[in-house]
């Protein structure tokens, strides 16, 4: 499997996966891995619910070692001498000078005003970022399930436009699982959007 993304966060995640039209499992990846390695099909499409992402999986070996591949450490991280690990990872910004010589004149200095404002920004847009990424996502797997079936440019609109009432009736001639998935990761952007 490609870890594009924390395993950690993988580990949390939910996904499903498809043999052509049937949904044959969901659920975390080791449930997950496990179904698809009972199927014996290795021509399956492993959906990441939150991103809409194709997952690879290595599904060579047993049952038992293609879901030891995917499972998180068992070990805790062991305590380290000296000043915790907050999670800060240092990566480049590129400002105009008159944003670098606001960010000296800040209490805190450049690191902490940032932090500050993207915390800001986090709180303010929060309902609107879920939404956007509840719709993309959504938007993904439907483009890779369904985007040569009927009604697929109709309910993409629909998915945009945020007219979730038409999707049921846009995705009613497509096969009921893909129609199904499709309409639940929907539903995710559609609650994100009331809050």
């Amino acid at each position: 499997m490609k870890r594009d993304t924390d395993p950690e966060a993988l580990a949390q995640s939910t996904f499903a996966a498809f043999a052509g039209d049937r949904l044959i499992a969901r659920g975390d990846l080791t449930r997950v891995v496990r179904a698809a390695h009972a199927h014996g099909d290795h021509a399956l499409l492993v959906l990441e619910d939150l991103t809409g992402r194709v997952v690879d999986l290595d599904l060579r070996g047993s049952a038992d070692e293609a879901a030891a591949k995917v499972a998180p450490d068992a070990e805790p991280a062991k305590p380290v001498r000296g000043r915790p690990r907050l999670g800060v990872t240092a990566r480049e910004v590129t400002l105009l000078p008159r944003h670098w010589t606001w960010l000296a004149t800040q209490p805190g200095g450049a690191s902490a005003t940032i932090r500050r404002l993207v915390d800001e920004a986090r709180r303010h847009s929060g309902a609107a970022d879920t939404m956007r990424l509840a719709q993309e996502a959504t938007y993904r797997a439907m483009t890779i399930l369904a985007g040569n079936l009927p009604g697929y440019e109709d309910a993409v609109r629909a998915l945009y436009a945020g007219d979730f009432e038409r999707l049921p009736g846009l995705t009613a001639d497509w096969p009921p699982d893909i129609a199904a998935y499709v309409l639940g990761l929907a539903a995710t952007a559609r609650v994100a959007g009331k809050t």
